[in-house]
This record gives structure tokens, sequence and C-alpha cells, in this order.
């Protein structure tokens, strides 16, 4: 099979297409990194100001333990919410960028069965064994390819729902600290 000029440049147009769809999505992924960020940064500053103000107008250490306490419960709920975010950018991104390379192994695929078709028909008489032996290893392999996108795919999920209950966990810890802690001392009589 020989391939002309009009497929070569037919082919590096379309790679060089699917390199600026994935540059462009990286900078996309980047924007969004730096917008959470700043979010973040803002909020910090705009909460410790807030929390300055209230430390100075505590009267006692009891008030100063009960503010203190107040805090843990929103600051577990915004880390986990700046996680949250950053998982989805991340998984976005990494989303796009698998099934475009996903889609390219297919094309390849399907270009590469096209090669052995068309050298197994052009194959010289009495070949027909070891044309059939190729064609079985690739089989194979394509195989083994599917399994492991599979498993890929299957340790993605995991990790999410591992993601997602430790965030639960997070914030239902951080939940029942501050609870206890609001929950004022026994007075001794």
């Amino acid at each position: 099979m020989t391939l002309t000029s009009e497929q070569i440049v037919s082919a590096n147009k379309a790679n060089l297409e699917t390199l600026v769809g994935l540059t462009t999505k990286a900078f996309s992924g980047v924007e969004e990194l730096i917008e959470l960020n700043l979010a973040a940064a803002k909020s910090a500053m705009a909460d410790s100001q807030e929390h300055l103000h209230a430390s100075l107008s505590v009267k006692d250490a009891q008030e100063l333990l009960a503010l203190q306490s107040s805090l843990f419960q929103p600051l577990a709920e915004k880390a986990v919410a700046y996680n949250r975010h950053l998982y989805e950018i991340a998984s976005g991104a990494g989303a796009y960028f698998q099934g475009t390379v996903e889609g390219k192994a297919a094309q390849a695929q399907q270009a590469f069965h096209a090669l052995v078709d068309n050298a197994a028909k052009n194959a010289p008489a009495g070949t027909e064994a070891a044309v059939a032996v190729f064609k079985t290893a690739v089989a194979a392999g394509n195989n083994a390819l599917e399994t492991v996108q599979k498993a890929v795919k299957q340790a993605s999920e995991v990790a999410e729902s591992n993601y997602k209950t430790m965030s639960a966990n997070a914030l239902n810890a951080a939940s029942a600290t501050s609870t206890a802690s609001r929950k004022p001392a026994a007075k001794k009589r």
C-alpha cells in the first residue's frame, strides 16, 4: 500500500488539528486552575480579616475557644469544595485527552487492519498459514489493549468513588469536631 501526497498532507493536517485541540484544552484547564486559586486566595483573605475582627472583640477565653471551634466546619467545607473543583478540572481535562487518544488509537488500529488485510490479499500463494498466525497475533494484541483500557477506566472509577467517600468523611469529622467543641463545658459545683 502506497501513500499518496494527499493522504500524507491530510494526515498531517488532522494531527495538527488534534494538537491544537489538545493545547487549547490544556490552556483552558490552566485558566480554570488560576481562576480557582485566585478565588480561594480572595476568600481566604476575606475570612482572615473577618476572623481577626471577631478575635479582637472577644471578651473571655471561653468566647475565644468558641470562636476558634466555629472555624473548623467552614474551613473543612471550603477545603473539600476546593479539592472537588480541582478534581473536576483535572478529570475533565483528563477525560478530553483520553477521548482524543482513544479516538486516534482507534483510527490507527483501523488503518493497521486495512494494511494487514491488504497485505493478506496480496500475499504469495502458500503463505496463508503465516498470514493467519499474524492476524491472530494482531487480534490478541487488540484484545490485550482493550483489557488494559477497561482496567484503567475501572481504576479511575474506583479512585473517584474513594475520593468522594474521603471528602464526605472529612466533612463529617469536621462537623463532629465543630459540634463537640461548641457544647459548653459542664460547670463544676
